[in-house]
């Protein structure tokens, strides 16, 4: 009997496509979708997840969607009884594991895809295909970076979780056929912190982000016009809001750097843009330029009435997904090398890289002030991201790691 069915396991729903994680678990469900009959296993965060189902239902052989409810501080106390990291008790649901174990004795699949560390304590040992370990970025070096910067018991939590995710990135990737990352750069790192035999043995690849350039393009969008209302230049920064490396970088540009901006171009404002922001930010909504709009329905129209794009990320793991929309609508962007990390542009070409406060101050302050320099980064960066990081570029390895070498499509309900 031929094993020509997919798993797929994703610690959040893939749909709607509207944060980093999800983007690209959206567009490699849809690309599995097209080469096998597909059964899904996947979280809900929220009523706006669950409304998503529909979609699910459209495009899978059977799955099971649950709503994730396990308290953090439930997870942490199981993760201390059982030695493990937080985040795998934090993800483990019995409903889910039973969907598991079903989907395997009731259809034919030949590879099981987890995407993310989370969902690799579903794959059984006994399983004999295919199994591909998305990991996306290294987790357990995102949680030492943490630990660095925390202190008290902040600091010992995050050593901890860095620690224990390290050793269950190894065992995952023993287990597995083939290992995903992001990048180049998250993929050396991911090699470097395993050990010499398990970096020899494991095999260990890239499957880059990309971008839909046709949605994200300014010639099919009108821009903001809250966000044109506003005194400018209008400086932009997007993403989740409430994720801790995303409220530093807006934090910093409110009280480091738009002040020091705002001495050159009085009249500059700094806008953040993305669902669930922070309580630190919001309280400095409305105050020394600062604004803080929270989720919208169309992050496209913001970045069409933005100047510049500002992404001073000091902690950054992966492809940013926000650089890449802002590079695809034309918008001149700073950012940090953590944010260049994986994007293989060209500074200074496709987009202005600096770190200090005084540099990335220095690049945004040139780049407003001579308006046809940052048109002319701003044209160059779609052009790169139109050539080289289409989901369709990014995403041709995929039928081959699953066992599709030729990409015949498959219907999948």
């Amino acid at each position: 009997m031929t094993m020509n069915e997919i798993l797929f396991l994703s610690h959040r729903m893939p749909f709607p496509p509207d944060r980093g994680d999800k983007i690209r678990s959206h567009h490699i469900l849809r690309r599995l979708a097209g080469l096998a009959p597909i059964h899904i296993a996947t979280f809900a965060d929220d009523e706006r997840d669950m409304a998503e189902e529909v979609e699910l239902a459209a495009m899978a052989r059977s799955y099971r969607l649950v709503r994730r409810v396990k308290p953090l501080i439930v997870a942490g106390v199981q993760s201390l009884l059982q030695g493990a990291p937080v985040s795998l008790p934090a993800f483990h649901s019995p409903e889910i594991a039973r969907y598991v174990e079903d989907a395997l004795a009731n259809n034919r699949i030949g590879t099981i895809y987890v995407f993310s560390g989370q969902m690799g304590q579903y794959v059984p040992d006994d399983f004999k295909g295919r199994v591909i370990m998305d990991f996306v970025d290294v987790d357990s070096a995102k949680f030492e970076a943490y630990a660095e910067s925390d202190t008290g018991p902040r600091r010992w939590i995050n050593a901890r979780e860095a620690r224990l995710l390290r050793a269950v990135e190894a065992r995952m990737a023993r287990r597995a056929t083939q290992s995903l990352l992001i990048s180049p750069e998250e993929a050396a790192l991911f090699r470097a912190r395993l050990s010499p035999e398990d970096a020899v043995t494991c095999d260990v690849r890239v499957l880059r982000n990309g971008i839909d350039s046709r949605h994200f393009d300014p010639a099919v969008v009108r821009p903001e016009p809250r966000l044109l209302d506003c005194e400018g230049p209008r400086l932009i920064f997007t993403g989740q809001m409430d994720y801790a490396p995303n409220v530093t970088a807006a934090l910093r540009v409110m009280d480091r750097l738009l002040p020091r901006v705002r001495d050159l171009l009085p009249k500059a404002t700094f806008h953040v843009v993305g669902r669930n922001p922070a309580d630190e930010l919001l309280a400095r909504d409305g105050r020394d330029g600062v604004h803080v709009w929270g989720g919208v329905e169309d992050m496209r129209t913001w970045l069409s009435a933005a100047d510049l794009a500002l992404v001073p990320l000091e902690i950054a793991r992966g492809v940013q997904n926000k650089v890449l929309e802002a590079m695809a609508m034309n918008l001149p962007v700073v950012l940090s090398s953590a944010a260049a990390t994986g994007i293989g542009g060209t500074d200074g070409l496709h987009y202005a890289v600096a770190d200090s406060d005084a540099d990335l101050v220095d690049r945004v302050a040139a780049l407003l002030a001579h308006p046809r320099q940052g048109w002319t980064l701003g044209l160059e960066a779609r052009r790169f991201v139109v050539d080289n990081l289409s989901w369709q570029a990014t995403l041709a390895p995929l039928a081959e790691l699953v066992g599709y070498p030729g990409g015949a499509a498959r219907h999948a309900a």
